[in-house]
């Protein structure tokens, strides 16, 4: 960023969390935070509302010349969701190193401890659509020749049009 001026162009706070963030969390913990925030993603809404990534451990190499050994992934868990991320480790390792783009990670290795988030309220569920809003969302995203591209849009529109107040 050297030699770039940021004023007068708008940059989102969370560009600038990351920053900040990412090269601590790394030295720390060898985790990014883009991992941390895609864990709902990765592991699905059931396990990620009941666990959190909190480490990588990277195991060590005594020499240059030693062949690349993928690193366990601590993840702090709570009561059930440690049986069934158990249950689903090697989907859990795969979709982590698609995400990380290389095999990084070769085992899970669970904690179980209480997580307590009281810092975010639960996200609101959005209200279902009016025959309109939906006709009209349809229409939008009609043009759309990908099939999964169209309905991953078409549930984006439903998301924001059923988090917006409904317009009497």
């Amino acid at each position: 960023m050297a030699g770039k001026s940021r004023y007068g162009n708008p940059v989102p706070v969370s560009d600038l969390a990351t920053e900040i963030l990412d090269p601590v969390l790394r030295k720390r913990a060898g985790i990014s935070v883009g991992l941390v925030q895609s864990w709902e993603e990765i592991v699905g809404p059931r396990i990620a509302a009941k666990s959190r990534p909190e480490k990588i451990q990277w195991p060590r190499r005594l020499h240059e010349d030693d062949p690349f050994e993928p690193a366990t992934l601590i993840v702090a868990c709570e009561g059930l969701a440690a049986l069934h991320l158990q249950h689903e480790t090697g989907e859990v390792i795969g979709r982590v190193n698609a995400f990380l783009g290389f095999t990084a990670i070769g085992r899970i290795r669970i904690v179980q401890k209480a997580l307590i988030d009281t810092s975010l309220p639960p996200k609101p569920r959005p209200r279902t659509l009016t025959d309109g809003e939906k006709t009209k969302l349809a229409g939008t995203v009609e043009k759309i020749e990908d099939d999964g591209l169209r309905a991953a849009l078409e549930r984006l529109g439903a998301t924001i049009i059923g988090t917006e107040k409904k317009k009497s």
